[in-house]
């Protein structure tokens, strides 16, 4: 399916995102917990490839320098094409560079990078529904807002294959 070059977070942060997850789910909502084979990180993907080669995006990825943890704010909610639901948080010009490093690195192996998370096309996010309907909004609405403003710490990045949910922790945090 896809691989993504993602921001992972620290034990406190993903416990809080787990945990609107099966909010979410209780409430009858599919989240990424019971997405396809249910392995889903909470995350912010800096890119998705459609077309790769592990072994050179691998090393493209791991050539960057790191730039260490930081911490992201989420202070709003996103609801995408065909209910997807995302936690937002402002773009600041430190994470576009961020990003664009990265869409670059791993655009050099040849792979083919998805359209939405292009340079000048991301929004970054991290998913909390996967296939909301109309109707369920205003419950996703109010489980989200009853958590923001969220702030999360990245401490680590990693390869994720979104079609097995096998993980590649990567030595840098780009």
């Amino acid at each position: 399916m896809a691989l993504g070059v993602c921001l992972l977070f620290d034990r406190r942060s993903e416990r809080a995102l787990r945990a609107l997850w099966s909010r979410l789910e209780e409430r009858g909502v599919a989240t990424p917990a019971s997405h396809t084979h249910g392995r889903h990180h909470p995350h912010l993907s800096y890119v998705v490839l459609l077309e790769w080669h592990l072994d050179a995006v691998q090393d493209a990825v791991a050539a960057l320098p790191d730039g260490g943890p930081f911490e992201l704010s989420f202070d709003a909610v996103g609801v995408f094409r065909r209910g997807r639901v995302a936690l937002v948080p402002p773009l600041s010009a430190r994470l576009l560079a961020r990003q664009q490093a990265v869409v670059r690195a791993v655009g050099g192996t040849g792979a083919r990078v998805h359209r939405h998370y292009a340079v000048d096309h991301w929004v970054p996010h991290a998913s909390v529904a996967t296939r909301s309907a109309m109707r369920q909004l205003p419950a996703v609405a109010e489980s989200v807002y009853e958590i923001l403003p969220l702030t999360v710490s990245v401490t680590s990045a990693a390869l994720i294959d979104s079609a097995t949910g096998r993980t590649w922790p990567l030595p840098v945090l780009p």
